[in-house]
């Protein structure tokens, strides 16, 4: 059973709010960041103001990479979640909410974001909520085939750790495969770097031995001269 209003409230702040941002109203508390939306206030709030919202439909926001993301199986409550590129996020499903910046690269062949063009895994037509909005206002001029009827959303554990990984095989391209290198030269680097900072340390023990038996080669050397008789010329 579908929904027939065309743009819910809650869905533009889904897709509108800045989530992780300080709850004004719990500003001295810790783990204070907005990150659950209220369905039925229409509004972000933070674990502190869940007393006010006991009763009401509540959908957490996770974040990886300063994008903000939700679980596949919380959004399916509300919306149509399918042909979006799902990640796995310490085993669960999830998908981003708003497209995420990327080149713009020549479209060859291979699997796109119907809305941005983002390389993508087959079959997925869309890298992110927003796209599929978009392509489905453009095609079917609203949202009644897309929202979903749910009259309870209970709120899910937290993810404690983010590790972000494509459900597939082949995983996401483009700015994520760039970022996957960045990572992968970023601790080469550091490989070398830890490499190098131990050979000066061995170069400079072993040039340290080397200066100290330079120092004591002379000496011995000379003192060994004290008890030999001195040769001189012979007379002619």
């Amino acid at each position: 059973m579908m929904e027939t209003r065309e743009f819910p409230a809650w869905l533009e702040v889904l897709l509108k709010e800045k989530f992780f941002n300080a709850c004004l109203d719990h500003q001295e508390e810790k783990k204070n960041e907005k990150n659950i939306l209220c369905i039925d206030c229409c509004l972000s709030i933070c674990p502190h103001c869940l007393p006010s919202h006991t009763s009401h439909r509540l959908l957490r926001i996770r974040r990886y990479m300063y994008n903000d993301v939700l679980r596949v199986e919380d959004g399916s409550k509300l919306m149509d979640c399918s042909l979006i590129q799902p990640y796995i996020v310490n085993g669960s499903k999830v998908v981003f909410i708003n497209e995420r910046p990327h080149p713009r690269q020549f479209r060859g062949s291979g699997n796109f974001c119907s809305t941005c063009d983002r390389s993508l895994q087959s079959p997925y037509l869309f890298c992110s909520l927003s796209c599929k909005i978009s392509d489905v206002i453009m095609r079917q001029r609203g949202l009644s085939g897309f929202l979903r009827v749910c009259n309870f959303l209970n709120l899910t554990e937290d993810v404690t750790t983010s590790t972000l990984e494509p459900s597939g095989s082949d995983g996401d391209r483009g700015v994520d495969m760039f970022l996957c290198q960045a990572l992968a030269c970023t601790a080469a680097t550091e490989i070398v770097r830890k490499k190098r900072s131990s050979l000066t340390t061995t170069c400079r023990r072993v040039t340290t031995a080397v200066s100290s038996a330079n120092t004591e080669a002379p000496a011995y050397f000379f003192n060994r001269r004290k008890n030999t008789p001195p040769q001189r010329a012979p007379l002619y």
